[in-house]
């Protein structure tokens, strides 16, 4: 038998939409916490890998 290993990326997003299914309300408080303050995953996913790098230096920089 072949055993195909699960990515940690999509062991994340299972577990995630499991905790969406079994906690709804928890989930909808959550959605609206990120809405106001955002979320450092969001950023980071949007800007890549040079952006990210960008984003650190100025961080450090700031230092």
């Amino acid at each position: 038998m072949k055993e195909t290993k699960e990515t940690a990326e999509r062991k994340r997003e299972r577990l995630r939409q499991q905790e969406i299914k079994g906690n709804p309300a928890g989930n909808l408080r959550d959605s609206f916490n990120r809405a106001e303050t955002g979320g450092l995953v969001d950023l980071v996913g949007s800007l890549g890998w040079k952006g990210t790098g960008i984003l650190i230096l100025v961080i450090l920089l700031q230092l």
